[in-house]
């Protein structure tokens, strides 16, 4: 199952509660990740690239609404600063 992502406003992810999910920051840096659920993510602020084991690869920022599937094995490059808010189903 591929990454998915939608542009999406401030207004929008207010009205389906988004913005009352816990929010993640990291730094600029680069890691491998595992997700063990699905993660769906509001990006506040920052820059970052994510590339899959199978060569996927997807840029997100400020304004992006992204979904990460169960089982997705990953490399994320942050370049800048990144500010979100997440909710594992």
């Amino acid at each position: 199952m591929p990454i998915k992502k939608y542009s999406a406003d401030k207004e929008t992810m207010a009205s389906r509660g988004v913005l009352t999910w816990p929010i993640w920051e990291c730094e600029p840096s680069t890691f491998d990740w595992h997700y063990d659920q699905e993660e769906s993510c509001y990006i506040l602020a920052g820059e970052v690239t994510v590339k899959t084991t199978t060569g996927e690869e997807i840029e997100i920022g400020p304004g992006d609404f992204v979904t990460f599937p169960q089982g997705l094995d990953c490399v994320w490059t942050v370049r800048k600063a990144v500010r979100k808010h997440y909710q594992f189903s």
